[in-house]
């Protein structure tokens, strides 16, 4: 991390982020109904009790702390989160504040452990666990991947801000999930395990069922999710329900990029053959895929495994670099796929000087971004909604209950739903 050891406080927590575990508390922040008949946001900060902070030892470091204790989630969780932060800042070139920073100075992290899953709000990332049916414990607190997502939400959020109504194209939905999950799976490959891991795993066939194309934030159905899926904008043109799902085809053309990307400096340094490339490209829905390709990978990567490990990280920094410059480029009202789409053609030809505008194009197109967009969403938003929800809103969204048909959708669901006693008695 940035952190200078030593510069952190108890929590961990510092100037722009902390970390608390409370006591007592049951929900999610969001919109409730009062006892009165009206309506209130229970929002950050926490104010009640809360377990011991995670302290630093004589040299300012936390690695000392046991792995099944909770101050352990607490120093994971933050730096998980300040990792993220710091990879993203470089790809922007700049700081990225939070898009709350006007209403809180700090992003306050914490661990809701009756919730079963982990949400980004308005100033605040709450970090659940669940247990499947016939599976073990999931604590999101100690998945990198969930964190960095959530992260990757106030990312968003922050560079792209938030529709000025509750009425707006539902592709802006899918985009945040997959923008979210692009942040995880880049930063991920930051770490040199990862990176190690994914490469002698695979060979580097990126395709082959990996961590890196299969990976964390764990879905209302218990379901992991992956870059690499089958998925077009076709599928979605007579409506859509879950978010997460409508994302896939943009999570999906990004993912092909990345891979194209890496195979182009993979030829460019003579590790893999024309050959190699090419029938990756036209075998890449055929079911004998792996069944061709999975070899020539092995012969090449065992010839230079340092050389397939140093064209992954550039192409890595490739996608840093050109996401940031298309997240930079867009606005949040009436966003969808092919503005995402437009921006990155530009941004390739402002930082390479257009030398994947192909590729970009061949993966987009053949996802049918470009050419049709989503239709309407078929079911009402649900609690397991990330990207546009009641508790996105900000502490000026208060508004008298005989006003609440002004609300956007998401509040309204959210305050006619009511809420279980312990959030009214958090009031």
């Amino acid at each position: 991390m940035s952190s200078p050891a030593g510069s952190l406080m108890p929590g961990p927590a510092d100037e722009r982020m902390y970390v608390i575990d409370p006591i007592g508390k049951q929900d999610p922040y969001g919109f409730y109904p009062s006892p009165a008949g009206g309506q209130y946001h229970y929002k950050p900060p926490w104010k009640g009790p809360i377990l011991p902070e995670a302290m630093p030892d004589a040299d300012g470091h936390f690695d000392h702390l046991p792995f099944d204790s909770p101050q352990f989630q607490h120093a994971h969780a933050f730096g998980s989160t300040r990792f993220t932060l710091d990879v993203w800042e470089r790809y922007f070139g700049r700081r990225i504040d939070w898009h709350f920073s006007h209403h809180y100075d700090r992003l306050e992290i914490l661990f809701l452990r009756s919730l079963d899953n982990a949400y980004a709000g308005f100033g605040s990332i709450e970090l659940g666990e669940y247990t499947p049916k016939g599976g073990d414990l999931v604590q999101f607190g100690l998945s990198f991947d969930v964190i960095s997502h959530e992260v990757g939400h106030l990312i968003i959020y922050s560079e792209i801000g938030m529709p000025a109504t509750w009425d707006f194209h539902g592709e802006y939905f899918g985009f945040h999930e997959s923008a979210a999950d692009m942040v995880s799976l880049v930063t991920l490959l930051h770490f040199e395990t990862a990176m190690t891991g994914l490469l002698q795993a695979t060979r580097g066939n990126l395709y082959t069922y990996n961590r890196l194309n299969r990976f964390g934030e764990v879905s209302d159905l218990g379901q992991l999710r992956l870059a690499s899926n089958p998925l077009t904008l076709y599928d979605f043109v007579d409506g859509w329900d879950k978010e997460h799902k409508l994302a896939q085809p943009l999570t999906g053309a990004l993912f092909d990029i990345w891979v194209d990307v890496f195979h182009e400096h993979l030829l460019r340094k003579g590790l893999i053959s024309a050959q190699a490339e090419d029938l990756s490209d036209r075998l890449e829905d055929d079911p004998n895929y792996h069944a061709v390709i999975q070899p020539l990978f092995d012969e090449a990567f065992a010839r230079n495994p340092q050389g397939f490990a140093e064209a992954l990280a550039t192409a890595r920094d490739y996608m840093g670099f050109a996401l940031a410059g298309t997240w930079s480029r867009l606005n949040s009202d009436h966003l969808d796929y092919a503005d995402v789409f437009e921006a990155l053609m530009d941004t390739d030809q402002e930082i390479n000087g257009g030398r994947f505008q192909r590729l970009i194009a061949v993966n987009m197109l053949a996802r049918g971004i470009g050419k049709v967009r989503a239709g309407p969403r078929l079911e009402e938003p649900d609690a397991a909604s990330h990207a546009f929800s009641a508790r996105t809103a900000t502490p000026d969204d208060e508004v008298p209950s005989h006003r609440c048909g002004h609300l956007p959708y998401s509040k309204r669901m959210a305050i006619a739903r009511g809420a279980p006693p312990s959030a009214r008695a958090t009031k």
